[in-house]
């Protein structure tokens, strides 16, 4: 077959439809954007709205639903949860996909996450709970298929372990985690019901048997994980995609990639290798591909062997599948120390990113984000310092590396392809004076960041891999390997001065001491790495934990660093570790019991009484309506600011790329549009206004710019990140940027009377009276990000006599209806605001949401 002039590989020719199932629900589409995400088809082009669109990248799980795959190999459906926003809707092809709303309704009844979810509390503003309702609906799925034993009726196979941690990766801003975490937890068959707190479905004392009759029923009957029947036979044969001018392809073996690589097809075309997408939620897709070309059918990349040399892992296995592959080793003829190294990988491996992240992002896309981008990544520091291989062909040329050569090579191109990882099965080696018998291997592994679990980049994360054997003197250090990544380099590296130090060494605490000082100096962050000095300390620190348990600490902190530490403490020392290893782990799960005492009095009654929310439960099921959940009228476009990369310069012009126009790209607006009777005002409040957009001078970063124009979402957010600004900061003062040069140039704001705080009492004579005073003191607060799961959104439509309804995600829709009639010109009679419910506020929708209000309906009247 031919196409556009050139020849498809054999394997490849013929057209294909994209089919798939939604609730039970058959979609099947012939044309389509292969950069589409299942989360803008949902939102675009469906009626299921319970999918959210929070941060867009995999971090929130507002957009979470359930995938199934069917294997007819094995006649078995696969569930997991998945981040919508980042799969790829062609890489659902011949799958199934459940929503909240297809787990129950009003209509059809609600299913009994949804009521206990709501009996429990556990929803406030609702914008992230459907999300949340799914992810813990896929652990329930899986857990049902496991051969547990039955659990007592309305109960699952959950632990309570496993409820919790299934909504680890899923944030709420508003409702606060505890009661979210006991409405998951009262399905678990081992849950101790008077360890759940507040709820209107029983009252405090009453019995067990009360209790358990009052709570939602749940059945596990299997309903809602039935695979369709018109999909089982589609997944016998993955079929390649032609849609609008683009392909999307689906090579089933190596030599069909290789060939479709070589192709003259894709010679001259934008090409992109893809298998869950998940690196898009960090390093966004600013460019059109032409050519997509899905690994994940690739047996060679699917496959997991393992014999007496290690576990050799395809590059397409997700992390998820990795976890389990690895903690499955203790089921095979592996030595001790290398059962504890693959079950310690595991360990952190379940530290990164969450649940449904995993259950996409396959083990080689990460170790390629490393190589490629300088990724961060936890997953190749960990790998290195086990001495990991990985296989890559390029053409028709195969080659077998040190994962540390791999990452030292210039990044890749995208017709090379990582094949496989291989873990090798490590054993203690000794030196050349010491059997192997007489040795220990010790492993261990560890990260910091922002948060213990999930989508938080370390500021440092180590692997630690040491052959020790025990001596008359002490514990001799026979090999050793220090890896540190995510420091500001450009991949994870080898403390190579450390670990030559080390090696052949007798520990003892003036060794540790120099190899501390060694650490220093081998682990350096690059220039302008943020938290520098903070990164270092902490290699220091790890490396101190990994080695002091072989030392006998106490003398260290009574007499100082000294020498001569004997004794028999190798076996002691392990025992150290794994209570540390342990511990470490411990730290990073979740509290599994509690107690909530409330007081309640009759006195106000009702008011105090746990009463279930009112539309609670239709949030759960994503019936709930939110400004976006609002069927677009046609011909609608939409918007996206350009904001100020300067403090304070002047705005000389803005260019868009010229693709743009190609794009969907309709105007480009800013304070020359303003209407000549409207004002150049986008927000007020009791300080005053403040301007919509920046004229020629932006006096802060962040200050709106300009707004483009597009007839889709994608496209005008595309032109806006891709929009470049010309500035021009000659003969203009420094920007004030610090409180101290606001009042060395006498740059204050004026306070209203008002607000003025009432005096009470002498201070002067209180401090001048009091025992302590204080000398001085300093309070720097750095600055803070509103973090609300719903973004700033609003829908303008317009209405009779040459009036707008505006439906608006905002706190003060009185502010912004005057705002609007202001900055436009017009009659407030003409202006009609609407705010049914906000996703989460805290302040951050009032004044700030009245900017997004204002220019929806300048797009509306550049529509007409």
């Amino acid at each position: 077959m031919e196409e556009n002039g050139t020849k498809c590989p054999p394997s490849e020719a013929g057209n294909g439809s994209l089919v798939f199932a939604v609730n039970g629900e058959k979609f099947e589409l012939a044309t389509l954007d292969p950069s589409t995400t299942l989360l803008q088809f949902f939102r675009y082009h469906t009626r299921f709205k319970s999918v959210k669109l929070g941060c867009g990248e995999g971090g929130c799980g507002a957009c979470v639903v359930m995938l199934s795959k069917y294997n007819p190999e094995l006649d078995q459906v696969e569930d997991f949860s998945v981040s919508s926003c980042l799969t790829l809707l062609c890489s659902v092809n011949g799958c199934s996909i459940t929503t909240s709303e297809g787990l129950g309704n009003s209509k059809d009844g609600f299913h009994p996450i949804h009521q206990r979810f709501a009996g429990f509390h556990a929803s406030q503003c609702g914008y992230c709970t459907p999300g949340m309702c799914m992810s813990f609906f896929s652990a329930l799925a899986k857990a049902e298929k496991t051969n547990r034993p039955e659990p007592p009726p309305g109960f699952s196979k959950l632990t309570v372990s496993e409820a919790e941690k299934a909504i680890a990766g899923n944030l709420c801003r508003c409702t606060g985690y505890r009661p979210i975490a006991d409405a998951c937890k009262s399905f678990a068959a081992d849950v101790d019901l008077e360890d759940l707190g507040l709820n209107s479905f029983w009252r405090k004392g009453e019995p067990k048997e009360v209790k358990l009759s009052r709570l939602p029923l749940y059945t596990p009957d299997g309903r809602f994980s039935r695979f369709p029947e018109f999909l089982k036979g589609r997944s016998k044969s993955p079929k390649s995609l032609h849609l609008e001018n683009s392909s999307w392809y689906t090579p089933t073996t190596l030599e069909e990639l290789r060939s479709l690589l070589n192709s003259n097809l894709i010679e001259n075309d934008k090409l992109r290798l893809v298998v869950g997408n998940t690196g898009m939620g960090y390093y966004k897709e600013l460019d059109n591909y032409d050519r997509y070309i899905d690994l994940r059918y690739l047996s060679e990349l699917q496959t997991i062997r393992r014999n007496h040399h290690g576990i050799e892992i395809g590059a397409a296995v997700t992390i998820s599948k990795v976890i389990a592959c690895l903690k499955d080793a203790d089921t095979l003829n592996y030595s001790t120390d290398g059962k504890q190294v693959f079950e310690k990988l595991a360990n952190h491996m379940e530290k990164i990113a969450s649940g449904f992240i995993r259950n996409s992002a396959s083990i080689g896309g990460n170790l390629v984000m490393a190589q490629r981008k300088s990724f961060p990544s936890d997953i190749a520091t960990i790998l290195l310092a086990v001495g990991s291989i990985v296989s890559i062909t390029t053409g028709h040329k195969h080659e077998s590396i040190t994962l540390e050569e791999f990452l030292t090579r210039p990044p890749m191109d995208s017709r090379s392809v990582l094949l496989s990882v291989q873990i090798p099965h490590l054993e203690p080696k000794g030196n050349g004076n010491n059997s192997g018998s007489n040795s220990k291997l010790v492993f261990e592994t560890y990260r910091a960041a922002p948060r213990p679990l999930g989508n938080a980049l370390p500021y440092l994360n180590a692997a630690f891999l040491a052959d020790v054997s025990h001596q008359v003197s002490g514990v001799l250090v026979n090999n050793i390997q220090l890896v540190f990544g995510a420091y500001g380099t450009k991949h994870a590296t080898r403390a190579r001065k450390v670990e030559e130090y080390l090696s052949g060494r007798m520990l003892s605490a003036s060794v540790l001491y120099e190899a501390v000082k060694l650490v220093k100096v081998d682990v350096m962050p690059a220039v302008g790495t943020s938290h520098a000095a903070y990164r270092t300390s902490l290699a220091i620190g790890f490396l101190f934990q990994f080695l002091s348990p072989f030392l006998r600490v106490g003398s260290v902190a009574c007499g100082g660093l000294s020498n001569g530490l004997t004794g028999d403490l190798l076996k002691d020392s392990l025992e150290n570790h794994r209570d540390t290893s342990l511990c470490q782990w411990e730290y990073s799960k979740l509290l599994l019991s509690a107690k909530q005492e409330l007081k309640s009095s009759k006195e106000y009654h009702p008011v105090g009484e746990p009463i279930t929310k009112s539309g609670a439960a239709i949030q759960a099921s994503g019936e709930a309506v939110y400004v976006d959940d609002i069927p677009s009228p046609p011909n609608c476009l939409h918007g996206a600011f350009i904001y100020s990369t300067k403090p304070l310069a002047r705005v000389k012009g803005v260019d868009l790329e010229s693709n743009n126009q190609l794009s969907g790209v309709a105007a480009l607006i800013s304070y020359k549009d303003i209407p000549e009777q409207g004002e150049n005002v986008g927000s007020k409040a009791m300080f005053g206004s403040e301007p919509l957009f920046a004229d020629d001078l932006t006096r802060c970063a962040g200050q709106q710019i300009a707004f483009v124009v597009a007839n889709t979402q994608k496209f005008a957010d595309i032109a806006a990140n891709s929009a470049l600004v010309k500035y021009d900061t000659a003969n203009l003062d420094p920007p004030i940027l610090t409180i101290e040069e606001a009042v060395e140039r006498s740059s204050f704001f004026q306070v209203p009377p008002f607000l003025y705080p009432k005096q009470v009492g002498d201070f002067s004579k209180g401090m001048a009276e009091a025992d302590h005073k204080i000398l001085s003191a300093e309070i720097k607060l750095p600055s803070q990000y509103y973090f609300y799961m719903e973004t700033q959104t609003a829908l303008a439509v317009p209405d009779e006599d040459n009036c707008m309804v505006v439906y608006s995600s905002i706190q003060c829709p009185e502010l912004t209806h005057s705002v609007i009639a202001t900055c436009l010109g017009v009659p407030e009679h003409n202006i009609r605001v609407i705010t049914r419910r906000v996703g989460g506020g805290f302040g951050g929708k009032a004044i700030k949401a009245m900017p997004v209000s204002i220019n929806n309906i300048k797009i509306k009247f550049f529509s007409h």
